[in-house]
């Protein structure tokens, strides 16, 4: 569906999308519009965020998987404004039809594209590129006490990394597996 030439996109995983955004382009250069309170409502999401963060990262690091438990959980918009990411999520919900599943999609500043992340969702990312730049909103604000995550490489899961051996933080290396993690109802 194309709403004032922003393209949404259904994933593969319940409440999960990604935005292409407008593009204007003249003598002076580019202007985007990257989404709007009438496409964040139309998907079911907040129109609005309470928090944005930004992260660099250098080749090879892989962040996650993170989210937050119950009612500290985030929906998010990212995207990558320099270099490229793999970006990953699991649906940890139970209720949901994808339920277990992972989605992985590359997110580049050449294509510009933003992915929703709805709540119940982990989410991770590996930078394909030295210094690679995210930006991602958050409709509710972080809370370290209930920050919680799934390991990278849970064999049940079997995501298909670009990388097999990421640089990883040590919390990163010790998240449980998603058959041990904290899930959503």
């Amino acid at each position: 569906m194309i709403i004032n030439k922003l393209e949404i996109k259904s994933l593969n995983l319940v409440g999960a999308f990604t935005i292409t955004p407008q593009e204007f382009i003249d003598s002076r250069g580019s202007f985007y519009k990257f989404y709007n309170e009438q496409i964040l409502s139309m998907i079911g999401a907040k129109p609005y965020f309470v928090e944005e963060y930004s992260s660099v990262s250098k080749k090879g690091v892989l962040r996650g998987f993170h989210y937050q438990s119950g009612d500290y959980s985030q929906a998010k918009l990212i995207r990558c404004v320099s270099g490229s990411i793999y970006d990953v999520i699991i649906d940890l919900r139970k209720s949901s039809a994808t339920f277990a599943k992972w989605v992985g999609i590359e997110l580049t500043a050449q294509n510009k594209i933003s992915m929703y992340i709805p709540r119940g969702v982990a989410h991770a990312f590996l930078s394909l590129t030295e210094g690679a730049t995210i930006l991602y909103k958050a409709d509710n604000a972080y809370y370290p006490e209930y920050e919680c995550g799934v390991i990278w490489n849970d064999p049940d899961l079997d995501i298909k990394w670009p990388l097999e051996n990421p640089l990883l933080t040590e919390k990163d290396r010790h998240w449980p597996k998603l058959r041990e993690a904290k899930l959503f109802e």
